[in-house]
């Protein structure tokens, strides 16, 4: 599979015309030929750029309204066929067909139509795209060869790589946005979904509730839990265990305890323990808690965790910076607490880590100068785990009668996931902590609030009942470290119902937001930070804890 793919042939053909001139201009500087549809090639002719028509590529006229002009084998074909397959090739050259390396398509502006309460079902319905879907569909599972995009912000990153590469586009691009294509047209058809759900009849389509659009994404919001679909787990799981220890007690000393290992995993129970005491049923949930945070972080990162949840968390351009980072967010709960790093412990840490009552140290490896230190504390459980995770990918919950069963939550966002949902734009600093503040946040359980800087946490709000007390908490816990909330951001890991958790936030001098969104009244929350002058971000996706 070719790393860098010249682009020589491109379709283009966009609702949202915003950009597509300077991005053609540049594919043509590049001598990219230029095929596309009626009022795409109209705009790009009217500046002086040639184009192809779909109707000349495809020997049929746009026909039916529009409706029918790019579902055609010349189209489609250009796009599935593998270059490097030679049924492919002599198919393609069989019937006529010319490759095409790259497709700029984004969808007739349902969300913004079905949004108007003054449009008709008719109006709405012609707004549902059918050409497009397909093409992005179609060539996006050929990334192999084909790059595809669906969103004007994406085209300053193609013509970038452009200029850089000299016309073409990586293969970890291509890549990129195929992934990020499929979830656009993922939240189109639930968009359509729910429109219908609440405009035509029918019982069984009732639970969905009506639709919430935001920029380029839609959103649904249902009443009860949204559940995956049961086929896509096993009919059966057969988990073997082996016991590995026989424990002190379990939760409270009256509860008899063992430690268990699945077969061939290497997870947190199979950690090496290199000095202390036995480790103890809770040690053992609270270290698991820990190192799966800081396995979540590619900077170097220090958690202290008490009770499950982070007391702070710091990232550092050394393992003792990043240390009193995390220690300065809740240095009260820290004692008793347990201390995971993502980086091998060296002696700087072990001596910062040692003035605190600590349980548990975890780590990826240790200094023998750091062993040394940590070894005069008798009582110190030191764990050793070198990998980030253990090779399962599934979680086991027991209840009255049998399990529950789920995938890991191990996705995560970066930058280029965040949708801007009001007004005012996050600095690149906001970003970073917003992140930072995400990922975290994902790690306490709900409701969960988290304050922080681009470099650590500032507060956190744990377990609340109500979403607005956990923003309370969280000041409250800076508070009490004189930590300066002014100019922090707040990460949220679901949703807000109402925009009271917003003007909160505002009050005690927070920036900027990350969250879901998918609620109802975020046309709420959105104004509300429009007001307060607050950046907030929506990631599309929720980090419920129970």
């Amino acid at each position: 599979m070719t790393e860098l793919k010249k682009i020589r042939r491109a379709l283009i053909s966009v609702s949202d015309k915003t950009g597509i001139v300077e991005l053609a201009a540049t594919l043509k500087g590049f001598g990219v030929e230029i095929v596309s549809t009626g009022g795409t090639a109209a705009k790009l002719r009217a500046e002086r750029i040639d184009v192809i028509e779909v109707a000349d590529v495809t020997g049929f006229p746009e026909m039916m309204d529009g409706r029918v002009k790019t579902l055609h084998p010349k189209i489609h074909g250009a796009f599935l066929a593998l270059r490097d397959n030679d049924e492919h090739q002599r198919a393609m050259s069989e019937h006529g067909i010319g490759a095409i390396d790259l497709v700029v398509v984004n969808l007739y502006p349902f969300e913004e139509t079905a949004a108007d309460e003054e449009a008709s079902l008719e109006e709405v319905v012609e707004q549902i795209d059918i050409g497009g879907p397909a093409m992005i569909r179609s060539a996006s599972k050929n990334w192999r060869d084909v790059a595809v995009v669906t969103d004007a912000a994406l085209y300053p990153d193609v013509i970038k790589e452009l200029e850089e590469t000299g016309g073409s586009i990586s293969l970890k691009t291509r890549q990129r946005f195929a992934a990020l294509s499929y979830t656009r047209t993922s939240y189109y058809d639930l968009a359509i979904s729910s429109y219908l759900a609440e405009k035509l009849p029918g019982d069984d389509l009732d639970y969905l509730e009506p639709l919430n659009p935001f920029k380029n994404l839609a959103f649904i919001e249902l009443e009860t839990e949204e559940a995956d679909d049961a086929e896509s787990m096993p009919a059966e799981v057969d988990i073997r265990l082996a016991k590995v220890a026989d424990l002190r007690y379990g939760e409270n000393p009256h509860q008899n305890a063992a430690l268990y290992s699945v077969d061939g995993d290497s997870g947190i129970a199979n950690a090496e323990q290199l000095h202390g005491k036995e480790m103890s049923f809770n040690n053992y949930v609270d270290a698991e808690a820990a190192w799966r945070l800081v396995a979540d972080f590619q900077e170097r990162a220090v958690a202290i965790i008490k009770h499950t949840n982070p007391s702070g968390v710091g990232l550092g351009s050394s393992n003792l910076v990043a240390h009193q980072r995390a220690l300065a967010t809740d240095p009260v709960s820290a004692f008793g607490g347990i201390v995971a790093l993502n980086r091998t412990a060296d002696a700087e840490v072990a001596a910062s880590v040692n003035k605190v009552f600590t349980e548990v140290v975890i780590a990826p490896d240790y200094e023998p100068e750091a062993l040394d230190i940590f070894r005069k504390k008798k009582n110190l459980r030191i764990l050793r785990l070198a990998t980030a995770g253990g090779t399962s990918k599934m979680e086991h919950r027991q209840i009255g009668g049998g399990f529950l069963v789920q995938d890991q939550d191990n996705f995560s966002i970066s930058r280029g996931d965040l949708t801007v949902a009001g007004e005012v734009q996050p600095t690149d600093e906001q970003i970073a902590a917003m992140l930072l503040a995400w990922k975290v946040c994902k790690h306490v359980k709900s409701n969960a609030i988290v304050f922080a800087n681009k470099n650590q946490t500032v507060g956190v709000g744990a377990g609340q009942m109500n979403r607005v007390d956990s923003v309370r908490i969280a000041a409250m816990r800076a508070k009490r470290t004189e930590l300066a909330i002014e100019g922090t951001v707040l990460a949220s890991d679901a949703f807000f119902p109402f925009r009271d958790n917003v003007d909160e936030a505002a009050a005690f001098g927070i920036s900027a937001i990350i969250q879901p969104g998918g609620s109802k009244r975020d046309d709420e929350s959105i104004a509300a930070a429009n007001e307060h002058g607050m950046a907030m971000v929506f990631t599309g996706y929720r980090h419920f804890k129970h």
